[in-house]
């Protein structure tokens, strides 16, 4: 049976296959994969988004991302939720934002929500919800561990990523590269300092967002230190980035946020690129030491890690990636999901 389903990003993130968000990443390939189903997908997203499905566009502040942007971004999604479910036979709701809790539609639909972000991120109440038709998503076994015992989590259904985008290259070239936002939690910084002692090239990619403090940390910690060896390149998405990761030497994570699980880990590991990371949350578990790169503490064992990296193989990293980071294994999860939520939807109305 086709199933309708309308999923809700983060009201200040794009979303399209070239976003710098994990969250919107996961959006836009669940959103591509029910459409090649033969299911009918909404997506609820800023305006300049792009999906496969129905786009429905909402039109909330840019500039300077303050509380005051999030407030009417808010607002703006919840009228377009409550009007969309109004017009539109919706089996599934599914949200994906930090602050779904604010937007929440009032109705007895089966609402799925994804927690793509550390649970200390979100509001305490946001996770106690009492409704029976919200049913919470962790998106890794390690961020699932970190849970409160009252918090009603359904399952679990880890991130995958589209394998088949990538490729291995026979040779390698002399740089490594970073890619993610822009922003403190990243550590961006620290990759610059493991790349200049390691004597390495280093590419940085990825966005920087119009919040203030993401602003005040590229301009402060990472623009004065571009130059020949550094260079930054905005965001990137398609064969660009799949080229970038290819080439590389190595993909850098200096993250010092408890990763709830990494989707560029995941890309680089599908391109025979080795992964050099901090140990936070699911980079834990993701990346396999000594098989398909490093787990390291500070900038200077990733400096050590970088030069031993042809120690990894390439073939080997794209085999794992094949084995575990599949994106059609995650939309089958959570396909199962929907039509199981739905068929008790649907058994419960019948019974009324």
């Amino acid at each position: 049976m086709a199933l309708t389903v309308l999923s809700a990003g983060y009201p200040l993130a794009q979303v399209s296959q070239h976003t710098a968000g994990g969250a919107e990443q996961v959006l836009s390939m669940l959103d591509a994969a029910l459409v090649r189903a033969g299911h009918k997908s909404l997506v609820l997203a800023p305006a300049g988004s792009r999906c496969e499905g129905l786009l429905i566009q909402a039109h909330v502040p840019s500039g300077t991302l303050d509380e005051t942007a999030k407030r009417e971004a808010r607002r703006e999604f919840s009228r377009l939720l409550n009007r969309t479910l109004s017009e539109f036979p919706v089996d599934v709701v599914h949200m994906h934002g930090l602050d779904f809790f604010e937007y929440l539609p009032q109705c007895n639909i089966p609402v799925v929500v994804s927690l793509h972000l550390p649970l200390a991120w979100y509001a305490p109440h946001a996770l106690l919800s009492k409704s029976a038709n919200v049913k919470l998503v962790c998106v890794s076994k390690s961020q699932a561990k970190t849970a409160p015992p009252q918090a009603p989590i359904q399952t679990v259904i880890e991130n995958g990523v589209e394998v088949r985008n990538f490729h291995v290259t026979s040779k390698k070239s002399d740089y490594a590269v970073v890619l993610s936002r822009i922003c403190p939690e990243k550590g961006v910084h620290l990759a610059i300092d493991a790349a200049e002692r390691a004597e390495v090239d280093l590419i940085v990619a990825g966005a920087v967002f119009e919040y203030p403090e993401h602003r005040s940390y590229f301009d402060r910690m990472v623009r004065p230190r571009l130059n020949e060896r550094v260079r930054f390149m905005g965001p990137i998405g398609g064969q660009r980035k799949a080229q970038l990761l290819a080439g590389a030497r190595c993909l850098l994570l200096p993250s010092l946020a408890l990763e709830t699980s990494s989707l560029v880990a995941m890309e680089a590991m599908a391109s025979g690129t080795p992964v050099i990371a901090f140990p936070n949350g699911a980079l834990a578990d993701i990346v396999m030491t000594g098989r398909t790169g490093f787990l390291v503490d500070d900038a200077e064992s990733m400096c050590r890690a970088i030069k031993q990296v042809d120690s990894i193989s390439s073939s080997v990293c794209r085999h794992e990636a094949e084995m575990r980071f599949s994106s059609d294994r995650m939309f089958a999860e959570y396909l199962g999901l929907y039509s199981t939520l739905s068929r008790q939807d649907r058994h419960q109305l019948q019974a009324a």
